[in-house]
């Protein structure tokens, strides 16, 4: 009794408490710790390896035959190019609504998949950032063209034209991803530090040493860390509702019909977060088992984001009604037809694939 009774006594807590943090950086750890890559990683390198080749291939086409390959004419603007853009673009969402709204809220669940979330961002908005250089026809002119640099002629970009506000919108978006992703790095990248320098792996401990920018752990650097979390939460929460809204003008101020509407800022918005969502649900369910973190990733953080979708996903059925009702009570002809072909034109089984 007498043992019992010390073992669970409220001064055993802490060293629980400590405990239970060793065993979690223990089970994230090892994935770096590894001597040698999984050989399921393996595989997924070369089949990633193979389409990045393909990729590449596939921008040489590109440049070589122009943007007409896209389907894009002098009647046709925005192409197949615009619908990977945009897609590429809405999935990155989810990073900055966990890392920031998320954060602001005080949503604790967020702590387990915000890292997972910020890494697809970056990579998202890098294969998004693809199709504005493309979209020129010209990428070797793209930062002459796009950016206002100053030169003898001045000559300055077309600031009323949507592929300019892309421009500002890809690279804010994308600033603002990386330095979310970094910061939250820092104190796992001291942790990673120690871990190899307790090990003897000096060329790993100087690596990792150098991109914790000779974090600690003290109290100061936490109150300072924390404080500069906050702010940066705070200058990325209207990123989540301006950035899809910038890119939503790329349709809302062309005068196609089923484009010109002003729904298209907080339906491009849901659905980014939507599309975001899932692809966080699509990345972590295989890596929780694959890297055994069901105990980190838990069912309560799949049912979380699946509430989120759930949500969002309701917005965007809304809004494809909204789309609908509006063509025809606008009483123009034109809009009429686009939503008629779009629903049972020779394109319907896309659209309904889409929708359900």
């Amino acid at each position: 009794m007498a043992s019992e009774t010390a073992q669970h006594s409220p001064g055993d807590e802490p060293g629980k408490a400590r405990e239970a943090f060793r065993g979690v950086t223990r089970d994230i750890a090892w994935v770096a710790e590894a001597p040698k890559p999984h050989k399921l990683w393996l595989g997924a390198l070369g089949i990633s390896s193979l389409m990045l080749l393909v990729g590449l291939y596939s921008i040489y086409v590109l440049v070589t035959t122009g943007i007409g390959v896209w389907g894009n004419s002098n009647t046709v603007g925005w192409a197949w190019d615009i619908t990977n853009f945009v897609w590429w673009i809405g999935i990155g969402h989810a990073g900055t609504l966990i890392s920031a709204v998320l954060y602001l809220t005080r949503q604790t669940w967020r702590v387990s998949i915000n890292r997972a979330a910020e890494a697809m961002t970056i990579f998202a908005v890098m294969c998004a950032a693809i199709f504005p250089v493309f979209h020129t026809g010209r990428p070797w002119f793209a930062a002459y063209w796009l950016f206002p640099l100053p030169n003898d002629m001045y000559m300055w970009p077309q600031f009323r034209s949507p592929l300019m506000w892309d421009v500002f919108a890809v690279s804010t978006y994308a600033l603002t991803s990386i330095l979310f992703w970094f910061m939250g790095l820092v104190p796992d990248l001291a942790t990673l530090r120690d871990r190899f320098a307790a090990r003897g792996q000096n060329l790993r401990a100087a690596i990792y040493g150098i991109l914790a920018l000779g974090w600690r752990g003290s109290a100061r650097q936490w109150h300072r860390y924390e404080r500069a979390y906050l702010i940066l939460a705070g200058l990325a929460t209207p990123l989540v509702l301006s950035v899809h809204s910038v890119v939503s003008f790329d349709f809302a101020v062309g005068i196609v019909p089923g484009w010109h509407t002003t729904i298209f800022p907080p339906y491009f918005v849901a659905g980014a977060i939507f599309s975001g969502f899932a692809m966080v649900m699509t990345l972590l369910v295989p890596a929780r088992a694959l890297f055994g973190l069901k105990h980190i990733i838990t069912e309560s953080h799949i049912e979380s984001m699946c509430k989120i979708t759930l949500a969002t996903g309701t917005m965007v059925g809304f809004a494809y009604a909204t789309e609908f009702f509006i063509a025809w009570y606008s009483g123009n002809p034109f809009e009429q037809f686009a939503f008629m072909n779009r629903a049972f034109g020779p394109f319907a089984w896309a659209y309904w694939t889409m929708v359900s």
